[in-house]
């Protein structure tokens, strides 16, 4: 396993000094039989400057090839690799779907970089060209997040199978952008604030809860008042079931949540919610409890009077125009507050999302740990709700400072 060494495009004998201006080696070497076939196998690459680079590179494969660690590459193009990677994520993973549409999109977000590269050939410095480049076009941070984990996989299934022998996504990264403190005249403070999300002041929601009851259509005071007093997500809510009711115990059971890519009302799946931590139990207000049971009453009315034609799966919010007893879309929820907001010319960018930040400020407000505060919302971890915590929480913070200062004055 010497190897067998030339100039590409060189005619000139390989014993004397190259006169024809050929610049770079290439080098073929035995690797051995085929497992599989038993028939000859060589490997080659070229662009050496000097035949002692492609010499060293020879005696590291034969090193390899003795050890039992050599790997031939595969040709395979990223985009073939790309469609075999994804059935086998799902297969190994059960991804919920929207993880799936997730990693479907940061492939087709690859691929006018990568789609016709062979994998072996995708540098390190190709990969981050390609997440500079999706950077310099404005995605989100959590998007070009998503696509380099995207991209992460995919190398490491192609390095588990042996079709490469480096990821070259190992050192990718997002790069972050510079950070900038603008001066301002000095009561400017108010800028800290201004990643905070839309959420009602505690007289703006009783206005909102109010105008459900006076303008809301069917279910509408119903579906605000929990939203706003459990701080469950909105796709959390539509796929509630009687079930997760217990009455006695004044518990709301969240166990699964709502997928529907398309907005088609047949074609809803349930999933798990968005981390283990969203599995919980909620306790609620009486109030919650009576508005609950009342539903139950008008809801067994409407079975009875739609008999067959109901579907009746235990949804407590369901359609009953049509598909009647499958769950109601997350859209008609947001399209409902819409229209309420509209009617008392409340601030249109709250959404229903919002109810549950509100949900954070009050808690806040009547001083519950932000510990507390998380596992009731089904968070580990989120900036969001600490940004609101410490948001609310900063009054008391001075509170406190005041209470100093009057007793180093008093002493």
């Amino acid at each position: 396993m010497k190897g067998h060494y030339k100039r590409r495009n060189c005619k000139c004998n390989p014993k004397k000094k190259c006169t024809c201006g050929g610049k770079t080696w290439t080098f073929w070497v035995d690797i051995g039989p085929d497992p599989k076939t038993g028939g000859r196998r060589q490997e080659t690459r070229g662009g050496f400057k000097t035949r002692k680079d492609a010499e060293e590179a020879v005696a590291a494969i034969i090193t390899d090839v003795k050890q039992g660690i050599f790997i031939k590459e595969s040709d395979i193009l990223f985009k073939d690799f790309a469609e075999q990677w994804l059935p086998m994520y799902i297969e190994r993973t059960c991804p919920k779907p929207g993880t799936i549409r997730l990693r479907k999109y940061g492939i087709n977000k690859l691929l006018p970089y990568l789609a016709h590269i062979k994998l072996k050939n995708i540098s390190e410095e190709l990969f981050q060209e390609a997440l500079d480049d999706l950077k310099a076009n404005n995605l989100a941070k959590s998007t070009l997040e998503g696509i380099l984990a995207t991209g992460k996989m995919i190398f490491d299934m192609a390095v588990h199978k042996k079709l490469i022998r480096e990821d070259p996504t190992k050192k990718g990264y997002i790069k972050k952008d510079p950070k900038i403190i603008k001066e301002t005249d000095g009561d400017d403070l108010k800028n800290l604030d201004e990643d905070l999300p839309n959420y009602f002041e505690k007289e703006e929601l009783k206005s909102f809860l109010d105008a459900a009851k006076k303008y809301g259509l069917f279910m509408d005071v119903l579906i605000f008042t929990l939203l706003a007093y459990t701080g469950m997500r909105v796709g959390e809510l539509v796929v509630l079931k009687w079930n997760d009711i217990d009455f006695t115990k004044r518990t709301v059971r969240i166990n699964k949540t709502y997928y529907n890519e398309y907005n088609n009302i047949a074609k809803y799946e349930l999933v798990p919610p968005k981390t283990e931590k969203s599995k919980r139990k909620i306790v609620v207000a009486n109030l919650v409890i009576e508005m609950l049971k009342k539903h139950k009453e008008e809801q067994e009315n409407i079975i009875a009077r739609l008999g067959d034609s109901y579907n009746n799966k235990g949804f407590i919010f369901t359609n009953v125009k049509s598909h009647q007893g499958l769950p109601i879309l997350t859209k008609l929820v947001e399209n409902r507050m819409a229209r309420l907001l509209k009617k008392i010319q409340l601030n249109q960018n709250l959404t229903p999302h919002s109810l549950r930040h509100t949900h954070t400020s009050l808690l806040a407000e009547a001083k519950v740990d932000l510990e507390d505060i998380k596992d009731r919302l089904g968070h580990f971890d989120d900036d969001i709700t600490r940004k609101i915590y410490l948001h609310v929480t900063d009054p008391v913070k001075r509170e406190a400072s005041d209470k100093f200062d009057n007793l180093m004055e008093s002493a």
